[in-house]
């Protein structure tokens, strides 16, 4: 299984567009950063017919270690969230 990364998706937009390495690596951070920073505000990020990414903020709770029973506090935290949408769970579903 391979992984895709930011290198991966710069050198796809290279041999597509023509970009330059340069132009297509800003290109990808710039994409990125759009997204981290509207996360960052508590901006839902939709991206027609593939999801969304949004931010929940949980509160702190008590949990406990499953193996020993021993109450821990887990802090409070903010947690990225993706939600795919319908045509997307469709094409990647493996039950077709």
């Amino acid at each position: 299984m391979a992984t895709i990364t930011r290198c991966a998706l710069a050198k796809k937009l290279r041999d597509n567009f023509g970009f330059t390495t340069p132009q297509s690596n800003r290109l990808v951070d710039a994409i990125f950063n759009e997204i981290c920073e509207s996360l960052i505000k508590g901006e839902e990020v939709k991206f027609s017919r593939f999801g969304t990414f949004k931010i929940l903020d949980k509160s702190a709770r008590i949990a406990r270690n499953p193996k020993t029973g021993e109450a821990a506090i887990v802090s409070a935290r903010r947690v990225a969230t993706f939600r795919p949408c319908s045509e997307f769970r469709d094409r990647v579903s493996i039950n077709k």
